[in-house]
């Protein structure tokens, strides 16, 4: 594996980064996941904006300005092999002296590497996967993609110590989202999913399932979803950029709907690989109305 890191171009095994970075020490950074299909970034522009964003939400605008982000992915890509990856970009305040306060005339780190892109096999398309749900005590700026996660991964291991694929959060009674995906749900063959605010990552997959949606005439409504309405859905999806759009066809060890994946799901999903395909071969990456590519 080839990274970035600081400007420089190397073996993932010689690079370094000082013990004194607060990304280590504080957790003090944020970070970006772009899927790439065929060798092309998906949606570069809107995770750029979303890295942008998070940065901005720090208070470490000026990172953003320090490299040539398409540059970067597009060495990144170029240096592991092209194909299907998941491009991780990371960037940090920078090592200074252990303070909480923000030091002064520090560089951030900047960080960037390329693995395989993993995307559910069809056995689990086809079957679902199970989830549970769990209070949701995280922070109150899940909108920033901070890589502070113990909270998150806390979460996701009680998922898979309950050998499902995901944990749903519920806070004072409403949906928020999973521990690392975004939650639609059915209900009367309404699509519902709670509204981006600051309690939920603004999902680029997200993002595009709704633009499906629109342009194809899949009924949906962007509001608060209660837990009632979570528990009675006829289908549960989450998505995601490497999970894209899966099903959840068991909740809580109770099956959801009939314990397979519903027509809405599977509609969502059909769109949003024909969509992905056309991109990886040249499509523009915008939904038009009755046809996704």
């Amino acid at each position: 594996m080839i990274v970035h890191l600081n400007g420089a171009w190397l073996p993932a095994d010689e690079a370094r980064v000082s013990v004194l970075d607060r990304g280590f020490i504080f957790g003090d950074g944020i970070y970006e996941l772009v899927p790439v299909y065929a060798g092309r970034a998906f949606r570069l522009d809107e995770h750029l904006a979303r890295l942008r964003n998070s940065l901005a939400e720090i208070r470490l605008d000026q990172a953003a300005h320090l490299c040539d982000w398409h540059a970067v992915v597009a060495g990144l890509i170029e240096r592991n092999g092209g194909g299907d990856l998941s491009v991780y970009l990371q960037v940090t305040r920078g090592p200074a002296r252990r303070d909480h306060a923000f030091p002064a005339h520090v560089k951030p780190t900047i960080f960037g590497m390329a693995t395989p892109l993993v995307t559910p096999s069809p056995e689990l398309v086809e079957s679902g996967v199970a989830a549970i749900t769990a209070v949701d005590y995280r922070w109150l700026r899940c909108n920033i993609k901070a890589i502070s996660l113990l909270a998150n991964v806390l979460l996701r291991q009680s998922a898979v110590d309950a050998g499902a694929a995901e944990c749903i959060l519920l806070r004072d009674g409403y949906l928020t989202e999973g521990a690392a995906s975004n939650i639609f749900v059915v209900v009367d063959d309404l699509l519902l999913t709670p509204p981006k605010d600051h309690l939920i990552l603004p999902g680029i997959t997200y993002d595009l399932v709704l633009e499906l949606a629109r342009a194809n005439g899949v009924p949906h409504e962007v509001r608060e979803v209660s837990e009632g309405e979570l528990r009675a859905a006829g289908e549960v999806i989450m998505t995601s950029s490497s999970r894209e759009v899966l099903s959840v066809t068991s909740l809580d060890g109770m099956p959801v709907g009939n314990g397979r994946p519903g027509p809405v799901s599977r509609r969502l999903l059909g769109l949003y690989r024909e969509f992905r395909t056309a991109f990886a071969h040249g499509g523009t990456g915008t939904p038009r109305s009755g046809t996704p590519s």
